[in-house]
């Protein structure tokens, strides 16, 4: 379907997919990072999408077992040939990332250029150390779930928070979001905060829980998950929310994380005390 959509105006797009995961059930060497996997994933995707080159790829989960040098050469390789225009990486380990980042820079490989991971007001630990490493090199951090499978636009309440009230299995986003463990009072409390924010702008849950992300200028945009044209354009209207100065604080505050470590003992007045002290600096021209 989106070969077909995209068939007389490819070049105004860009198309991103992702490889790594099993494409035939019970075949190891139909998923994974591995180089056959690689190739066999972006000619399946050539073909489906009826296009000669990709212009984003991501490598979709992380699994501990391919080296990296065999992921890089062969990402590469495909930027070589024409198939791909630029390579990225999601669901990984921060270390991981500069590691694989380092080693392209070293070997005159084709660098990752972006990050795609869970970010949104409820999911907010991507801030201790991969999008601070994405900011530092290179990448852009492109958020999926921004609005927690649907749990910040505000269609739930705590009643939803029981088995009883949610038919496990019935393949329903909330039963789904239940299963996960995304609906907790913790997070129905962050989206109630949401909603007064947005009564306050005018806007709907959605749209704030959208531009909250894009106040992060790590992050380049955000993945919408629309189903329909009318849902598009609300979305859109993202663009258009502008906070005060209290209310990003505000959510900011409903939503916090602890830092975890080293960052909350960097961050804190002892460590700023011990190795800094009065002392200011000061630049002059």
């Amino acid at each position: 379907m989106l070969g077909e959509f995209t068939r007389d105006n490819r070049e105004s797009l860009v198309l991103a997919t992702k490889y790594s995961t099993l494409r035939r059930p019970g075949d190891p060497n139909s998923g994974g990072p591995h180089r056959k996997s690689l190739f066999a994933s972006v000619k399946a995707s050539l073909r489906q999408l009826n296009t000669d080159y990709i212009d984003l790829l991501y490598l979709h989960v992380w699994d501990f077992t391919t080296p990296v040098e065999e992921i890089l050469r062969g990402m590469d390789d495909l930027v070589r040939q024409g198939k791909v225009l630029y390579v990225a990486i999601s669901n990984a380990p921060a270390w991981q990332v500069s590691r694989m980042q380092a080693i392209a820079d070293l070997r005159g490989w084709s660098p990752l250029v972006a990050l795609q991971i869970e970010y949104n007001l409820i999911e907010r630990t991507g801030e201790r150390d991969l999008i601070p490493m994405a900011r530092e090199m290179g990448l852009g951090v492109v958020p999926y779930s921004p609005l927690a499978g649907g749990v910040l636009t505000g269609k739930y309440s705590h009643d939803d928070l029981t088995a009883t009230n949610v038919a496990s299995g019935d393949g329903t986003r909330k039963s789904f979001n239940f299963t996960l463990g995304t609906l907790t009072e913790r997070n129905l409390a962050i989206a109630d905060v949401l909603k007064e924010v947005a009564t306050e702008l005018g806007h709907t849950p959605a749209q704030v829980g959208l531009a909250w992300t894009l106040r992060n200028p790590s992050v380049t945009a955000p993945i919408i998950g629309a189903r329909i044209p009318a849902q598009l354009e609300s979305n859109l209207g993202a663009l258009e929310v502008d906070f005060t100065a209290s209310q990003p604080a505000r959510l900011d505050e409903a939503s916090a994380i602890e830092l975890g470590a080293p960052h909350g003992l960097l961050a804190s007045d002892h460590i700023r005390n011990v190795t800094q002290g009065d002392l200011k600096i000061e630049t002059r021209r």
